[in-house]
């Protein structure tokens, strides 16, 4: 069965969350981009930590039959783009989100409410 765009967000979060991502994010990006309905940015404090939401993401995708199109950026882990159509995940290396800001740039999305897939 296929996923809805709102369920492929809440295992990417949850996923990420598992693995200690740091401020996790999700913009609703309809209406904003064609590119995916949401965008997921997030980072995490170290090399190892960002390879380890990564393959969580990807593991969970996997395990809940969610294609995965694209992961590219994997080598550098400074920024990973996972493309899971709807879904969009920016996971950056701290420095990296702080440079890029990307939740600036698309100021026109709303911020989506995570806080119900994330443990406090």
């Amino acid at each position: 069965m296929t996923k809805t765009a709102e369920q492929i967000l809440e295992v990417v979060i949850k996923a990420a969350d598992d693995k200690q991502a740091e401020e996790i994010m999700a913009l609703d990006m309809k209406g904003v981009s064609l590119l995916a309905d949401y965008f997921v940015v997030t980072h995490g404090n170290n090399e190892r930590q960002i390879d380890a939401i990564t393959n969580a993401i990807k593991d969970a995708a996997e395990k809940n039959n969610i294609e995965i199109r694209k992961i590219e950026g994997k080598e550098g882990g400074k920024w990973i783009l996972i493309d899971l159509g709807e879904v969009i995940v920016h996971l950056f290396n701290e420095e990296e989100r702080e440079f890029y800001q990307l939740e600036r740039l698309w100021t026109d999305a709303d911020y989506v409410d995570v806080s119900k897939w994330v443990e406090q």
